[in-house]
């Protein structure tokens, strides 16, 4: 749990209580209440400092997400946002949310560091070919790493990304990870949290955000109508994040892979 003394020093504030939030499986999450009755959030890992750039960057961008207050060391302390059902209204404002961050353009395909999800590396380095930032970066990243069957399965898939993703699409400001546990609805909307930012075909986010339920419809009446053919390259893209939880969490999530691979001829 977050060190009680560490977080009175960074905020210059008296605790009064400490609890543990969900979060995610490769962190630890917790709500602290300050002596003058306000709430934060303590986050910790060891990837804290670059998550907080990233919810910057998201900032910067107009998009909405945690104030970060402080950060040091393996410690990071966020904004408290009232956590509120979804709603029509709640996947409106995500989709606005989601078009205002994916308009912030970078130069080229990447993200100024690499980042990770638990032992699963995300390799950032920029290239100004979107072919091969996806089949380098992503979903060759560790062919090692997954049964051997697969990532023969996925070299092929790799070798055909030239006929099936454009070469040079927008480089917009992802999210990175955008399922819906990684929204938070709030009373006025929704804001992002636990980002894994780079610059990338905007499509990616859609993906991953279709991959594991569906978003109401009202989120593509704000974020507006997807590039023609966006359906036929959603399988590319969800393949990454499913080789991440194959990765990370075991075979349960090969079917799902082998969905991804398999909807593309792979």
């Amino acid at each position: 749990m977050a060190d009680r003394a560490t977080i009175e020093s960074l905020l210059g504030a008296t605790v009064r209580q400490i609890s543990p939030l969900h979060g995610g499986d490769l962190s630890e999450v917790t709500l602290v209440m300050l002596d003058d009755g306000t709430r934060v959030v303590a986050k910790t890992g060891p990837l804290v400092a670059a998550e907080a750039r990233m919810l910057r960057a998201i900032d910067r961008a107009g998009a909405p997400a945690p104030k970060v207050l402080a950060v040091s060391g393996t410690l990071l302390i966020l904004e408290y946002l009232a956590e509120a059902a979804a709603s029509p209204s709640g996947w409106a404002a995500l989709g606005h949310a989601l078009a205002t961050l994916h308009a912030d353009e970078g130069q080229s395909y990447g993200w100024g560091e690499d980042y990770a999800f638990g032992q699963a590396t995300l390799p950032n380095t920029y290239s100004d070919d979107w072919c091969q930032f996806w089949g380098a970066r992503r979903l060759l990243a560790w062919p090692d790493k997954i049964p051997s069957d697969i990532a023969h399965r996925v070299e092929r898939l790799v070798a055909r990304l030239p006929d099936l993703l454009p070469p040079h699409p927008r480089p917009a400001l992802l999210h990175g990870d955008l399922w819906a546990g990684n929204v938070l609805f709030t009373g006025t909307g929704a804001a992002f949290i636990d980002p894994a930012c780079y610059y990338g075909h905007g499509e990616v986010d859609l993906a991953m955000l279709t991959l594991f339920g569906s978003p109401g419809p009202s989120f593509m009446d704000t974020y507006g109508p997807p590039e023609s053919g966006w359906q036929d390259r959603r399988a590319i893209y969800q393949l990454w994040p499913a080789l991440v939880h194959l990765r990370l969490f075991g075979g349960g999530y090969r079917s799902m892979v082998d969905r991804c691979l398999t909807a593309v001829g792979a």
